[in-house]
C-alpha cells in the first residue's frame, strides 16, 4: 500500500476516508526540518550551503514516515499545491533518504489537488509527478535571503541602537510603508473649504438636494470658498435669486462585479466586513479548506476552473433565475504585480451549498464561507443596470448654478448577492433618488427644509449663523466643521478642512504591500503579525501605530541600509525569486549577488559609535522630533536651561525620549515625538503627580507596564517604594491621591482569629490576600477576583476564603475548577476540557493546557481544535512521554491516522523567516 503524506491531522483523516484502505495516509507536522537559529547554519563562503535540521517534535513524525515505508514501498508526498509545500515535500523525500528509509527500488512521486474531495484527491492521484525543483530552488532563495538577512542585521541593531531586537528583509519594509505614513499624518496642514448645497422644491412639492458649482459666472474649484465670508456671500447669491431648472440627463450605466477572492483581496474584505486580522482569517479559511469546503486558500489567482464557473452559472440559475446569468461566462486576469503560482481562486468546492446549510459550528468559520460564497457566485452573475440623473439648475444671469445627481437601480443583477466594502466610505450623492425633474421648471428653495435637517443632526442653528455642525449622513450633512445658514433655512453652507491619508490597517496594508510587489499571499498574515509582536507597530481600533522603537529602526534603516529597505529593491527581489521558481535563473548566482552587496555595507557600520548613530537619526527625524518654532527661535535649544542642545536618546527599557545635552546638571525630558507631547507623556524620570511628605510621587514606564514611585533611588534605598498599577487602572487616569492610594499597599484587614496579620495587595498575578498563621512555614495566598476587593475587603469575608484555601488539600490549594465546556475524551485517552483560566479560557487534557486564541470563544471550541492546540503545546515542550507511551501501545494503522499541527493553522511556521 502506498503511504500518502499530507501535512495536518485533518486532511490526513478527510484524505484516508476519500481513498479508502488501499493507501495508508500521514501527516507531516508541517515543516520536518529548518535552519537552526544560529549563526553558519547558512555558509556564503562554501557556496551557500545550508545546513538542516530535523525538529525535536518533527522526529516522531519522521519516524512513524519511515516505519510505515518499511511494509510499503511506495511514497506519495501530498503536501498543499504551492511554493512551500513543495519544499516540504523535498524537505520529506531528503529526510527519508538520509535515513535510508526510501530504498532504491522505492518509488516516490508528488501529487497535488486544489481542493480537499474526493473527487480533486482521486484525480490528483491519477496524475503524479516529481518535486518542482525549480520551486523548490526559489524556497531556499527565500530562506538564505531571510536568515543572512536576520543573522547579520540584527546584531547590527542590537550594538548600535539599543533596545532595538531586530530587522526582517521584509518586515522592515512593511514597517517603513506604517513609519513614512505616520509621519505624513504628522507633517499634515489641514486647509479649510466651504461647501454650499440647497434644498430645492419641484412645482410637484417634491423636494431634492443640489450644491453649488457655479459662482459669478466661474465654475467653483475645491478650495474657491476658502472662508466663511466667501461661503455666507454664496449663500446670499443662492438666497437673492429666482432659480430654474436648465438640463435634465439621464444615462444608462452598468456595474460589474467584483473578481473571485485572492488571498490578500480575502483578508482585506474579512477585515472591512468583520474586523477579522490577515491572521485570524487564514486560520478560519484553513479550517474550511481542511474540511474540504472551499479550495486552497494561499493564492493570488482568480480564475476559476470552467467546471466551476459552469456550476457557479447552474447554481445562479437554479436560486435567482435565467436572467441573473450572463450570456457568456466571466473571465477573469490577475493584475497583480508578481502574480505566481497559477491556482485558481479562493471559492466554494460546491457551488449550491451556502453557509446556512454547512454544519461549521465555529461563527468565524461560517461567516468566512458565506463571504467566499457570495463573492464567488457573484463574480459570475449579470451585471446591475443603472440610470444616472444629472439635474443642472441656474439663475438667469448666470452667476449661479447648481446641480443635482441620483441615480435609480433599473435592474440589480448581482448586487442582490454581495457588493464589495470600501476601505474609505464616504458620502455618495451619485447614490440618492431624485424624484421626476423636469427641464425649464422652477427650483424654490424649501423654507426651513435644511434648518429641520440641521435640528435632526443634533445642532441649534439661529437664521444666519455660524455653528458648530454635527456631522450626520442621515441627516444629509457631511462636514468637520461649522455651519452657516441662510434665513430662509434652506440654504446651507458647511465648513471643511482637508484631512490627512487615513493610518493602515491591516486590509489596506496587505493592499499597499501588492500593488507595491512586496511579499507574497502567504506571507502577509505573518510579516503583519511579527512587527507587532516586536513591539514596532500597535494596533488600535483596527489601525497601525508605529512604536518608538519601530520608528528608530526605520531611521536607522533608512539611513544605513537604505537600499535594503527600498520597495523597488524588495519587489525586484520579489521578481527574481519568480525568474528562479519559473526555472529560469539560478537561485545561488541570486544569493551571491545580494550577498557581495549586503555585506560590504554591514561591514561600513563596524566603525560606528552609538553616540554617532544617535546624532544622525536626530537629523534624520528633525522635522519630526523639532518642527521649526513659530517665533522663528532654535527648536533645538532646551527650554529648561536655555543652553543645553536637545536631542533624541534611548532608555535601557528600549523607549526613546527627548533629553538634554547638559544632562545631569540639567534633567529635562519630554516624550519621543514633536512638542506638546509633555503633558500625557512619560519622560525616563517619570511623570510627577505631586509630592508628599517631602517626596516627589511620579508616574512611571517600566518593563511591565506602568507604576508609581515614592522619591528617587538612593545608595541608602536602590529600590523606592513601587506599586504596579492594577488591571484596568489608565496611567492616564492616575493622580496623587490614586498613587498614594496604591504606594499604601499592602493593606492590614487585621489580625486573624489564630493570630498573624491579614493582607490585601496586588502581585505580578493580580490582587491576593495574604496571611500566614503562627507556626506556619510560609504564608497562604488567595486570588482576588475583583482589583476594587484590595482595598475594601472585610475580615470576614477574608478569613472565610482563607480557610477554603487551608481546606484543600495538596496542589497549590485550589478548589477544583469546574470545566466552561466538556469536549468529551481525547484520541489517546483522558477526558479534554475547555477551563477558565487566570490568563484567559485554555484546553486542558492531563497535565497540558493550552491557551485558546483571543478570538476564540470557549463555548465553539470543537475537539479537533483542541486536539491541535494540545499537541501544538506538547510539541513546544519537546513531546510528552506519556502520550507517546500511550498511543505506542496502538495499533499501527491507528497511529498512522494520528496527525499534528497543519503548518498553516496559524499561518504557519513557513512565513516566520519573513
Amino acid at each position: 500500500m502506498p503511504v500518502v503524506v499530507v501535512e495536518s491531522p485533518a486532511k490526513a483523516k478527510t484524505i484516508n476516508k476519500y481513498l479508502g484502505d488501499d493507501y495508508i495516509v500521514l501527516a507531516s507536522y508541517g515543516h520536518v526540518r529548518d535552519l537552526p537559529p544560529k549563526d553558519g547554519s547558512v555558509d556564503p563562503e562554501n557556496e551557500f550551503d545550508m545546513t538542516w535540521e530535523v525538529g525535536t517534535d518533527s522526529r516522531k513524525h519522521v519516524k512513524a514516515i519511515a516505519d510505515a515505508l518499511k511494509d510499503d514501498n511506495a511514497l506519495i508526498l501530498a503536501t498543499d499545491p504551492d511554493r512551500e509545500g513543495e519544499a516540504i515535500s523535498w524537505h520529506l523525500e531528503e529526510t527519508l533518504r538520509k535515513r535510508r528509509a526510501i530504498k532504491k527500488d522505492t518509488e516516490v512521486s508528488r501529487v497535488v489537488f486544489n481542493a480537499i474531495t474526493k473527487s480533486a484527491v482521486t484525480e490528483a492521484m491519477k496524475s503524479p509527478r516529481q518535486v518542482d525543483q525549480p520551486l523548490v530552488d526559489a524556497y531556499l532563495a527565500r530562506r538564505a535571503l531571510d536568515y543572512l538577512v536576520g543573522f547579520n542585521l540584527s546584531p547590527v541593531l542590537w550594538r548600535k541602537l539599543p533596545g532595538s531586537r531586530s530587522a526582517g528583509r521584509v518586515q522592515s519594509v512593511c514597517l517603513r510603508l506604517i513609519v513614512e505614513r505616520e509621519m505624513e499624518i504628522e507633517a499634515f496642514k489641514p486647509q479649510e473649504y466651504w461647501s454650499v448645497k440647497a434644498l430645492l422644491e419641484t412645482p410637484r412639492g417634491q423636494s431634492y438636494e443640489a450644491r453649488l458649482t457655479v459662482l459669478g459666472g466661474k465654475k467653483l474649484d475645491k478650495f474657491d470658498l476658502a472662508n466663511e465670508t466667501a461661503a455666507e456671500l454664496a449663500v446670499q447669491a443662492i438666497t437673492s435669486r429666482a432659480l430654474t431648472v436648465t438640463a435634465v440627463e439621464a444615462k444608462p450605466a452598468t456595474r460589474n462585479p467584483s473578481a473571485p477572492f485572492m488571498t490578500s483581496t480575502l483578508q482585506q474584505e474579512a477585515s472591512r466586513k468583520f474586523g477579522m486580522g490577515a491572521r485570524a482569517t487564514m486560520n478560519a479559511a484553513q479550517r474550511l479548506y481542511e474540511a474540504g469546503l472551499i479550495t486552497y486558500m494561499r493564492t493570488d489567482g482568480i480564475d476559476m476552473a470552467p467546471e466551476a464557473v459552469m456550476a457557479a452559472r447552474d447554481a445562479i440559475q437554479q436560486r435567482y433565475g435565467a436572467d441573473y446569468v450572463p450570456s457568456s461566462p466571466r473571465m477573469y486576469k490577475n493584475k497583480a504585480k508578481n502574480a505566481q503560482e497559477a491556482h485558481e481562486c479562493i471559492r466554494p468546492t460546491d457551488m449550491t451549498r451556502d453557509a446556512a446549510s454547512l454544519k461549521v459550528s465555529e461563527a468565524d468559520q461560517r461567516k468566512l464561507y458565506d463571504l467566499i460564497w457570495k463573492r464567488t457566485l457573484a463574480s459570475q452573475m449579470a451585471a446591475a443596470k443603472l440610470e444616472r440623473t444629472t439635474v443642472e439648475i441656474g439663475s438667469a444671469d448666470g452667476q449661479v448654478g447648481l446641480r443635482a445627481t441620483g441615480q435609480v437601480v433599473l435592474f440589480e443583477g448581482f448586487m442582490k448577492v454581495y457588493e464589495e466594502g470600501r476601505d474609505d466610505v464616504s458620502s455618495d450623492e451619485n447614490d440618492r433618488r431624485l424624484p421626476s425633474i423636469m427641464q425649464g421648471e422652477s427650483a424654490k428653495p424649501v423654507a426651513r427644509g435644511l434648518a429641520d435637517e440641521f435640528a435632526k443632526a443634533g445642532a441649534k442653528a439661529d437664521d444666519s449663523t455660524v455653528v458648530e455642525a454635527a456631522a450626520s449622513p442621515a441627516a444629509g450633512i457631511q462636514s468637520n466643521g461649522a455651519a452657516l445658514l441662510s434665513e430662509s433655512g434652506a440654504v446651507l453652507g458647511l465648513q471643511h478642512f482637508t484631512q490627512p491619508p487615513p493610518r493602515y490597517t491591516e486590509a489596506t496594508l496587505v493592499k499597499r504591500m501588492e500593488e507595491l510587489g512586496i511579499g507574497r499571499p502567504s506571507t502577509y498574515a505573518s510579516i503583519v503579525t511579527t512587527i507587532q509582536d516586536r513591539g514596532y507597530v500597535r494596533k488600535d481600533k483596527n489601525r497601525l501605530f508605529p512604536e518608538d522603537k519601530g520608528r528608530l529602526v526605520i531611521a536607522f534603516l533608512m539611513n544605513y541600509f537604505r537600499k535594503y529597505v527600498g520597495y523597488d529593491f524588495t519587489a525586484g527581489l520579489e521578481e527574481e525569486l519568480d525568474h528562479v521558481s519559473a526555472g529560469e535563473a539560478e537561485y545561488k548566482d541570486l544569493l551571491a549577488r545580494f550577498w557581495r552587496d549586503f555585506s560590504a555595507a554591514i561591514a561600513e557600520t563596524s566603525e560606528l559609535r552609538i553616540t554617532d548613530v544617535l546624532e544622525k537619526i536626530n537629523e534624520v527625524l528633525e522635522p519630526h522630533l523639532f518642527p521649526p518654532n513659530e517665533d522663528g527661535s532654535d527648536p533645538r535649544v532646551c527650554p529648561n536651561c536655555g543652553n543645553g542642545r536637545l536631542s533624541m536618546r534611548t532608555a535601557r527599557s528600549g523607549g526613546a525620549f527627548i533629553g538634554c545635552s547638559n544632562y545631569p546638571e540639567c534633567r529635562y525630558t519630554r516624550p519621543f515625538g514633536p512638542p506638546g507631547t509633555e503633558e500625557s507623556g512619560i519622560g525616563p524620570d517619570g511623570k510627577l503627580l505631586g509630592e508628599d511628605n517631602g517626596d516627589k510621587i511620579t508616574l512611571r514606564d517600566g518593563r511591565f507596564g506602568h507604576y508609581v514611585q515614592r522619591g528617587e533611588a538612593t545608595e541608602e534605598q536602590p529600590k523606592p517604594p513601587r506599586s504596579s498599577l492594577p488591571k484596568g487602572w489608565r496611567a492616564e487616569d492616575m493622580d496623587l491621591q490614586k498613587a498614594l492610594t496604591l504606594l499604601s499597599l499592602p493593606r492590614e484587614v487585621g489580625d486573624h482569629p489564630e493570630g498573624g496579620m491579614i493582607l490585601t495587595n496586588f502581585g505580578r498575578f493580580g490582587p491576593y490576600i495574604a496571611h500566614q498563621a503562627p507556626g506556619e512555614e510560609k504564608p497562604v495566598y488567595v486570588n482576588l477576583k475583583d482589583p476594587a476587593e484590595v482595598f475594601d475587603l472585610g475580615m470576614n469575608r477574608a478569613v472565610e476564603m482563607l480557610a477554603e484555601k487551608r481546606a484543600n488539600p495538596g496542589g497549590r490549594g485550589r478548589t477544583a475548577a469546574k470545566p466552561l465546556k466538556e469536549l468529551g475524551e481525547h484520541p489517546d485517552g483522558g477526558p479534554v476540557n475547555v477551563m477558565e483560566g487566570r490568563y484567559g479560557p485554555y484546553v486542558k487534557w492531563e497535565k497540558i493546557n493550552a491557551t485558546l486564541p483571543k478570538e476564540t470563544d470557549p463555548q465553539t471550541v470543537t475537539m479537533d481544535q483542541a486536539v491541535e492546540l494540545i499537541a501544538e503545546k506538547a510539541a513546544k515542550k519537546g513531546g510528552r512521554k506519556k502520550a507517546a507511551s500511550k498511543s505506542g501501545t496502538k495499533k499501527k494503522t491507528a497511529a498512522r491516522k494520528t496527525g499534528a499541527k497543519s503548518k498553516t493553522a496559524a499561518d504557519g511556521p513557513k512565513d516566520a523567516a519573513e
